[in-house]
């Protein structure tokens, strides 16, 4: 009986030669399964699923993890504003923890010999997959061809051709990942330190012109509503805002950052509907937390953003992280106004039942109803009163020297 091995697969080039390869050479009984964390369509998932079945496979499994994706991952990234280095809301880096989770689960099920993935040995997504893999099903052999055979993109696609598999083989000029948080985008001007992709490059095109003024409902951090709609999970109110702001070629940028594996990298990625939940959300934060509350999310989310980039969402420090986010968005609760503007947007301001700026209690700049200028100058006395001692006696030292 042959081994059985299941292939995380997403019909693209890497993989479908893995199928081809364990399937054929290698005499796998092979299983593929495909994790949607957003970036396909019916249509291109039933495709997917036919292109995988002419490879060969035994079965082959499709997987909705939209909506789970953003409850174990997503909404604690917006919990805690999480932009690595100051940029990018982690689009891939999340997604593929969510789907090495559910290769996981799958190769658990079928009592499977083998787990594989189509990474190359150059880029994180190699750890992120075979760290979970070892976590979650110590023992199982970890396959990776890609890797593995150091194989150019002209060794896979000649091995296909010679194979008589039929498929897009024209190289792209950029190589795409999308999801619910977001579309990376790789090609040569993000291979050296200097060049921005041409707006051709860019998957969503700008379409729009004009400026508009939306209003961006929250429910203790997470985003409930739109203008006037309201939706049943927040990762439809992230898909449709997507719509809205995206063809303002809005969340655009490059990033550049340090791998899990030591070397930097450059990736473009748009993300119009995580760069505008993500400052609407902060905003929102910063009138309905106290100032402590704020500072230590903000180390918190830092360390949270980091370490789930480097694929350690299994660490139970996270679950602990996750259970601080979560207790501070109890009262993040109001409404958000955003101008969108093209390649821009602007917060407008907020309203909520919870705003911590209210003039029951004084106008910053005017006059405040809650202590006199009395107050104030005892205060401040007392406040500094350290600091003083320490230069009166640095003073009278100093005269001694």
């Amino acid at each position: 009986m042959s081994k059985k091995v299941v292939l995380g697969f997403s019909g693209g080039l890497d993989t479908s030669y893995c199928a081809k390869f364990l399937g054929e050479d290698k005499g796998y009984e092979v299983h593929s399964i495909i994790v949607n964390t957003g970036g396909f369509d019916n249509d291109e998932l039933k495709q997917i699923e036919t292109h995988a079945f002419n490879l060969g496979v035994k079965t082959h499994t499709t997987i909705d993890a939209v909506k789970g994706y953003y409850d174990r991952i997503i909404k604690y990234l917006i919990y805690g504003n999480v932009l690595k280095n100051n940029t990018y809301p982690l689009s891939v880096s999340a997604e593929r923890l969510s789907q090495a989770l559910h290769i996981a689960e799958h190769a658990k099920n079928l009592n499977a010999d083998a787990v594989a993935h189509g990474s190359t040995g150059a880029g994180n997504d190699q750890v992120r997959f075979d760290m979970i893999f070892h976590i979650m099903i110590p023992g199982v052999e970890i396959i990776t061809p890609i890797r593995d055979l150091k194989l150019s993109r002209e060794e896979e696609i000649a091995y296909l051709k010679a194979k008589g598999v039929e498929m897009n083989f024209e190289k792209s000029m950029y190589s795409i990942n999308k999801g619910l948080w977001g579309t990376s985008v790789g090609g040569k001007e993000t291979l050296s330190s200097k060049g921005m992709l041409p707006e051709e490059a860019w998957p969503t095109q700008v379409s729009r012109s004009d400026s508009q003024e939306i209003r961006l409902g929250f429910t203790k951090g997470e985003l409930t509503g739109i203008n006037d709609q309201t939706f049943p999970h927040p990762s439809e109110a992230i898909q449709y805002l997507q719509t809205i702001a995206g063809p303002y070629g809005i969340g655009r940028d490059i990033h550049v950052g340090d791998t899990i594996i030591g070397i930097k990298g450059r990736v473009g990625f748009e993300a119009a509907a995580p760069m505008v939940i993500l400052k609407a959300h902060h905003a929102l934060e910063k009138h309905v937390l106290t100032k402590w509350q704020l500072q230590w999310k903000d180390q918190l989310a830092q360390f949270y953003g980091n370490w789930l980039h480097e694929g350690q969402i299994l660490d139970p420090v996270m679950r602990d992280i996750e259970t601080f986010l979560e207790s501070t968005q109890q009262h993040v609760t109001g409404d958000v106004f955003i101008q969108l503007m093209p390649y821009r947007f602007q917060v407008i301001g907020i309203e909520s039942q919870f705003d911590l700026m209210n003039s029951r209690f004084g106008k910053y700049g005017e006059m405040n109803t809650g202590f006199t200028g009395d107050d104030v100058r005892g205060f401040s006395k007392i406040f500094g009163n350290q600091t003083s001692i320490y230069h009166l006696v640095k003073q009278d030292t100093d005269g001694k020297n």
